[in-house]
């Protein structure tokens, strides 16, 4: 664990109200807002509607009349995700989520940077700490992610290359960094690259060029790989680590 002195060493403060409640690891900053406008949040037991206004650090925050705040300890984790665990903090339907296979949730409000699928496996971070899982998450840091592609029939002559060269998605054009197969062993199994952080957006990529995607595993996440960690198991980010992902974008 590292202090939040040693990481954040300019003040946070004052902050906007939906800023803190996202930090806190309530929820994203847009879904905070929602919360404020409904009279969800009182600050010093005064119900408040307004979400950009700013708090001090000894402001007391409530949400459902519980004191929330920014935590002190921060916590970093990597998990090597298995598959069938959805990667949300709770779920309607009762699913395993990756949050039952980390023991320091049971004290700490912990929850993951960005989503892989129910069916997806490999790298996925975990924090208490919302001002690193916001940084991490936001498109303009263009994390690198690599996965490991299983598709369904092998890859006709010609298609690499255009995988390769991108396709127009419902949601827009995407082009991958990088697509290449594994081995030359088979044609059904590839390595891609992406910086992309849209929903489902290897699964779809395929699908796109009539391939059907049978196992998706993250192996690389900004700079992080799968080494040492078997599937299902974590561990903590070293200090130099945090300190790398924290400076990506500067």
């Amino acid at each position: 664990m590292i202090s939040q002195e040693e990481l954040h060493q300019h003040s946070l403060w004052p902050m906007r109200l939906n800023k803190f409640i996202a930090y806190a690891g309530i929820c994203s900053r847009r879904k905070a807002e929602e919360l404020v406008k409904k009279g969800s949040i009182t600050v010093n037991d005064e119900i408040v509607t307004q979400p950009f206004i700013e708090v001090l650090e000894t402001d007391i925050v409530k949400y459902k009349g519980d004191i929330i705040n920014i935590s002190k300890n921060y916590y970093y984790l990597l998990l090597n995700k298995p598959k069938n665990f959805i990667s949300t903090a709770s779920d309607e339907k009762n699913r395993k989520s990756i949050l039952d296979l980390i023991q320091e949730s049971k004290t700490e409000r912990l929850y993951p940077v960005g989503r892989l699928d129910r069916n997806t496996t490999g790298l996925i971070l975990i924090t208490n700490d919302g001002h690193f899982a916001q940084k991490l998450a936001h498109p303009k840091n263009n994390i690198t992610k690599i996965y490991r592609v299983i598709l369904d029939k092998d890859v006709a002559a010609g298609d690499l290359e255009k995988f390769q060269n991108g396709g127009q998605l419902d949601d827009g054009f995407f082009k991958p960094d990088v697509v290449n197969f594994v081995d030359s062993n088979s044609t059904k199994e590839l390595h891609i690259e992406i910086h992309s952080g849209k929903n489902r957006i290897v699964r779809r990529y395929f699908e796109h060029f009539g391939y059907t995607v049978i196992k998706l595993d993250r192996e690389y996440y900004a700079g992080l790989t799968k080494k040492g960690l078997s599937r299902g198991r974590y561990r903590r980010l070293t200090a130099n680590e945090i300190r790398n992902l924290m400076h990506l974008g500067k």
